[in-house]
């Protein structure tokens, strides 16, 4: 089935506002999932309202919190998120650094203790849509891990993704760089096991340390792990991840000397820059417009798919799903739906809010 993003988007803020949020926050927090399924990173999307219903329940996320300034000097600011909704606790620091940025011409942001803050790329296109650019890292904490270290056979931190943005030109749109340092996120292997599909060779292995394509592996006990992207390379990338965004915020890192009470928390590590005090916009614009031409211009392996550069997919998947709506398969709706349930909202009330389905 497909749903209109609209009708996704109420639907999703509803089922917020049931646990407690005000309504902007049940809107921002709604939009930001809907949009992560519209950029076509459905790992991030609507599949996470079971997980956000339990951890409300649970009191692992405390509706209608500011981000808290722990440090404000000069160029850095330090915020505490307070186990806020992480869109709102992610965009308010942002926000802030954005316009220290301003003022500084760099600014080394953190944010300690946040519930989930979703996809990351969000945050990087609030930086570039400001004509700024920006680097995150970010680290997850409060469970157990879910990523192996390269030669390693069980799970020792989790999916730590890092994101680039630039901004764009009169003729590119802004570049964007969002991935997790393993090879698929924890999201991806709950969309392939809703779905009843297998991972890609090389993304997975069992407890024993064998490799496997059978997304159940992370969903039973003894549980299996996920596998850094590019061995020895995502894993030093996820290592360097988790310090940067876990020691340098104050939040810690996923070791367990530190609290895990079963939910998700972010740590996140941001630098900030205006183009502008460097070599220059007009300069940056030109490099961006030339390199990225060049780049495309090569010949493509197959006609059909012609060389992008990263923010491209986004923008197709945006274009796509905007027209023909959001794709749900049979077991995510049917997750959506038991979560509103627990939550007060009725099967009959989901069905009018989404709507028929599109297809």
């Amino acid at each position: 089935m497909r749903v209109s993003p609209d009708r996704l988007r109420r639907l999703t803020a509803t089922i917020i506002a049931r646990g407690g949020s005000e309504p902007a926050e049940a809107d921002l927090v709604a939009g930001h999932l809907v949009d992560a399924n519209l950029a076509g990173h459905d790992s991030h999307g609507v599949s996470l309202i079971p997980h956000y219903v339990r951890h409300l329940k649970e009191g692992l996320v405390v509706p209608n919190t500011t981000a808290k300034v722990v440090k404000d000097d000069g160029a850095f600011l330090m915020f505490d998120g307070q186990r806020g909704f992480g869109r709102r606790m992610a965009g308010e620091a942002m926000a802030a650094a954005m316009a220290r940025t301003r003022e500084t011409g760099v600014a080394v942001m953190t944010l300690a203790n946040s519930h989930h803050i979703g996809r990351v790329g969000a945050y990087g296109e609030m930086a570039s849509a400001a004509g700024l650019v920006s680097i995150h890292f970010v680290n997850v904490a409060d469970h157990g891990g879910l990523v192996a270290p390269f030669r390693g056979t069980d799970s020792r931190f989790s999916t730590n993704p890092v994101c680039i943005g630039m901004p764009g030109t009169a003729t590119q749109p802004p570049l964007l760089l969002d991935m997790a340092t393993s090879g698929v996120a924890m999201g991806k292997v709950l969309v392939a096991k809703l779905a009843g599909k297998r991972l890609a060779e090389g993304n997975l292995i069992d407890p024993q340390g064998a490799p496997t394509t059978d997304p159940e592996v992370m969903y039973r006990e003894p549980r299996g792990s996920l596998l850094p992207f590019g061995a020895h390379k995502g894993y030093a990338l996820a290592v360097l991840t988790e310090l940067l965004a876990g020691a340098m915020s104050g939040g810690g890192t996923i070791q367990p000397e530190n609290p895990r009470r079963g939910g998700v928390v972010n740590n996140m590590f941001s630098i900030v820059v205006d183009p502008a005090r460097l070599a220059g916009v007009d300069w940056m614009r030109h490099e961006v417009d030339a390199f990225v031409g060049y780049v495309k211009a090569s010949p493509p392996a197959d006609a059909a798919n012609p060389v992008l550069v990263p923010g491209d997919p986004e923008r197709l998947s945006r274009e796509e799903r905007g027209r023909a709506g959001v794709p749900l398969d049979a077991a995510t709706w049917d997750a959506i739906v038991t979560a509103g349930i627990a939550m007060g909202v009725t099967r009959a009330q989901a069905e009018e809010i989404a709507g028929p389905p599109a297809g």
